[in-house]
């Protein structure tokens, strides 16, 4: 069957590991067909102080060209030029024109920061052991992901990892169906794609992103899902893949969506 990976990063976002090139030898020995490199749209110093979360702006031409040479040395296999941009609210400091996006093939919407905070962050865990901070975490997180995923003048064209907040299997004392049925809604309301993200499974919740139960409702919802590996080593950029697949089929998919360059979407039957 086709595998594809629409979410990968390398050495140009200051916590990954490889050059672009051998990302593609990688995908190329496991057999992919689209490869997606999206690296983190630059963050100001604000929030970026150390360059570690995120591209520096001055290196985003040599990111750009090498993921150009890339399809030119692999003209077999689909390289997507994307970029994973992160929805800050009302605290956004960038100023980022939409025409800024048009040369990006896919836009991964993503939320990383509450209130300016970056919850998913290992070396400040300890903030989620604090009482009453579980809820307000995942409370937070569930808004600002609603409103980026709901509002269609943004341009986001794949929301990545819906249920990031889950991480470190932190887990709120309500019920999470409620909240989503309500990311569902604005998935689809916003017309996005969401990703299964086979990442999850190696951090401590020890589950690919989204929950199944998040998964299945997205599914009801009408909104097309691809599959992104997030991988930030070209050992793991095919990682799970096909385990992805079985997991949208048992959700109720029947087609994996597949962005392709110049904008676009693919659908790949679901076995």
């Amino acid at each position: 069957m086709e595998l594809v990976n629409t979410h990968c990063h390398s050495r140009y976002c200051g916590h990954g590991e490889g050059e672009v090139a051998e990302y593609v030898r990688a995908a190329r020995a496991a057999g992919l067909t689209t490869l997606a490199f999206t690296e983190h749209y630059p963050l100001s110093s604000a929030f970026d102080p150390d360059g570690y979360l995120s591209v520096p702006a001055s290196d985003m031409p040599a990111y750009e060209q090498a993921v150009e040479q890339a399809r030119a040395a692999e003209p077999q296999m689909e390289i997507l030029l994307g970029i994973e941009l992160d929805y800050l609210g009302a605290d956004d400091d960038r100023a980022i024109d939409p025409a800024d996006l048009d040369r990006f093939d896919l836009v991964l919407g993503s939320v990383h920061f509450v209130d300016r905070w970056p919850f998913d962050d290992p070396a400040q865990r300890g903030v989620w052991e604090q009482e009453g901070q579980v809820d307000r975490i995942w409370s937070r997180y569930a808004d600002l992901w609603c409103e980026a995923a709901g509002d269609p003048s943004l341009r986001f064209d794949v929301m990545s990892h819906p249920d990031l907040a889950k991480k470190f299997a932190y887990y709120p004392s309500f019920d999470l169906m409620p909240l989503y049925e309500r990311m569902a809604e604005a998935a689809r309301a916003g017309g996005r794609m969401v990703e299964l993200n086979t990442s999850g499974s190696y951090y401590a919740c020890a589950q690919p992103f989204p929950a199944p139960d998040l998964l299945a409702a997205f599914c009801r919802a009408g909104v097309p899902c691809t599959v992104g590996t997030d991988a930030h080593v070209p050992a793991n950029v095919a990682r799970d893949i096909e385990r992805g697949y079985r997991l949208m089929h048992d959700a109720g998919y029947r087609q994996v969506t597949v962005a392709c360059r110049g904008g676009g979407r693919r659908t790949i039957a679901l076995e």
